[in-house]
């Protein structure tokens, strides 16, 4: 059987366990094979053996099958988080079942190609774990940081990594980025969160006393004063309701090896003026959490009907901490 994916499934090739001996083509080559095809009254074709490619580019680049944000509980955060490789994961496997699924699948495998969040998880899981045990102290929020402010959005022909469909993917694929393990060991700053700053999220998305002792486990008081959702300390920033100009607040704790001074950098939303105070953070000591301001203003209501996007990025020159900044009018 030759499978040729539909324009929706786009470029991506997922190694499936056939019960049939099949070939699966991406869109591109299966218009291609179809034109051909109808081009001739005696097609001919022909299978050479399989071989190993690796170097394959671009890669990597995000699965049409993949969730998609914006956020529709909460649009303030950004969503998905992260990416991580989840398309043809070689993985053991169960035997209590086959490998397609299927009742009537008699197989049994060791080990299975498999593809989604099931595979991607892990991968994430796994970092985290790694972190947890180099840096014992740090918080769920922290490692969380560390992941997201130091993945990749390029793929390896150093171009920005592209949908199944092979046009430019946005933080809405893929969140913060590729994730990479060796970066987030060492990422310089965090975005740190407390228990509080999450009932207190709770108390910003209207969750009443009762549901929050199931999170808080003593009863919890929200302040009485309206949280702005916009200054959750998250390591990105999105604006789902913009009106000329906002101001948001975020603080970021040195969890480097040494005193440090950071310097940020702008890549600007289309249509957007963006301004951070204090341009430089100066940290004496490891450990230490300073606050900044990021302001957005922009007159071009009528231009923009959509998200944007752009980038905050603080550096020593060593470290570079990269924040998604995503906007919509």
């Amino acid at each position: 059987m030759v499978l040729a994916n539909d324009k929706d499934s786009g470029n991506e090739i997922i190694a499936d366990p056939h019960i049939l001996p099949a070939s699966h083509l991406n869109y591109t080559n299966g218009v291609a094979i179809f034109a051909y095809i109808d081009s001739t009254k005696s097609p001919i074709a022909y299978i050479t053996p399989s071989t190993t490619q690796i170097g394959i580019k671009p890669a990597p680049f995000m699965a049409a099958f993949s969730s998609k944000g914006p956020n529709t509980i909460a649009p303030e955060i950004l969503k998905p988080d992260i990416t991580a490789p989840g398309v043809s994961i070689i993985a053991a496997y169960t035997g209590a079942e086959g490998p397609t699924n299927e009742d009537f699948d008699t197989r049994r495998v060791l080990f299975n190609s498999v593809s989604g969040t099931s595979m991607s998880c892990p991968h994430v899981s796994g970092i985290a774990g790694l972190l947890r045990t180099l840096h014992p102290t740090w918080s769920p929020a922290a490692i969380k940081s560390a992941i997201m402010t130091t993945a990749m959005t390029q793929d390896n022909n150093r171009e920005p990594i592209l949908n199944a469909f092979y046009t430019k993917a946005t933080p809405f694929s893929y969140g913060a980025g590729h994730i990479r393990a060796n970066q987030a060991m060492d990422p310089g700053l965090v975005f740190d969160l407390s228990v509080y700053d999450h009932l207190n999220f709770l108390c910003a998305m209207s969750y009443n006393a009762t549901q929050i002792l199931s999170f808080s486990e003593t009863p919890y008081r929200c302040p009485s004063k309206a949280i702005n959702l916009a200054n959750f300390n998250y390591p990105s920033i999105t604006i789902s309701k913009f009106n000329r100009t906002v101001t948001v607040t975020r603080r970021v704790k040195n969890v480097g090896s040494s005193p440090s001074t950071y310097k940020a950098r702008i890549i600007k939303p289309s249509g957007f003026s963006i301004s951070v105070e204090p341009e430089v953070l100066k940290f004496n000591k490891v450990g230490e959490e300073k606050s900044f301001r990021v302001t957005l203003k922009s007159k071009q209501s009528s231009a923009r009907k959509d998200y944007v996007f752009g980038e905050l990025i603080w550096s020593d020159n060593q470290h570079y901490v990269r924040s998604p900044i995503v906007v919509k009018w």
